[in-house]
């Protein structure tokens, strides 16, 4: 009893170690959210790799162009698009460029209540689904730390357009070739779509992902894959499907 009681206590982890661990020892992150649920260094990192990436876009390819892009990229909307006089044209683009410029810049925020709902979603599957006791702020504090590594997307985005590479026909929803569908622009909407899924820097989040919830949950890496996986494979057939009706 005396020895139990003069062990000191095991410190917790700065946000910076945390931060660092994600990438080197994932497991040393996700049992120190169980201490701590503070997630604001992945959110400030999150919003600079997004205003760094948006000034990069801005400057190399220019929102103009981005709307244009997207706009065209299914044959109905380029056709409605050609069809219209000059002018109005002229000013719907304008008008789409305004908005994707603001929506872009300020797209960390939108990301909270996005990370918030995937939260809910989890915390709901995991306490109902096997019986788990997390809380709210732990799965939310995981999803954030185990997304870090799609920060090097914006990254490379950055260190690309600078560099002055792709910056032709360059698409902001698949700005760099991280993905299957990045490499597949004559392919179908679809295949596009569900290609995008197959990330490099995507499916490290999604592993971590598990071992985060594993973790926090106390339940085996089976079982967290089985949900965490589960909701993967039901979001590339919704937005495989979605892409296909739309195209």
């Amino acid at each position: 009893m005396t020895d139990a009681a003069s062990l000191p206590e095991t410190p917790g982890l700065t946000q910076t170690e945390r931060v660092v661990d994600t990438f080197l020892a994932p497991s040393k992150t996700f049992n120190d959210i169980l201490r701590n649920t503070s997630w604001w260094l992945p959110f400030i990192l999150l919003v600079v790799a997004t205003i760094g990436s948006c000034f990069a876009i801005d400057k190399k390819v220019g929102f103009d162009s981005v709307a244009e892009h997207q706009m065209t990229k299914t044959p109905a909307t380029a056709e409605q698009l050609q069809q219209l006089p000059p002018d109005q044209r002229a000013a719907r683009l304008h008008g789409a460029a305004k908005f994707t410029r603001i929506f872009t810049y300020g797209a960390a925020v939108p990301f909270l209540l996005i990370i918030a709902i995937e939260a809910l979603v989890l915390w709901g599957c995991f306490n109902f689904g096997l019986g788990a006791r997390t809380t709210f702020g732990q799965v939310f504090a995981v999803i954030m730390y185990a997304g870090l590594p799609r920060l090097f997307i914006s990254l490379l985005t950055i260190i690309l357009l600078f560099a002055g590479v792709g910056t032709d026909g360059f698409d902001i929803n698949n700005p760099v070739g991280t993905n299957i569908g990045y490499f597949l622009q004559d392919s179908s909407a679809a295949v596009k779509a569900a290609g995008a899924f197959f990330d490099v820097f995507g499916l490290w989040s999604l592993a971590l992902l598990v071992i985060g919830m594993a973790i926090i949950s106390r339940k085996s890496i089976g079982q967290a894959a089985a949900i965490i996986v589960g909701w993967w494979v039901i979001f590339l057939l919704v937005f495989t499907g979605v892409a296909a009706a739309f195209s």
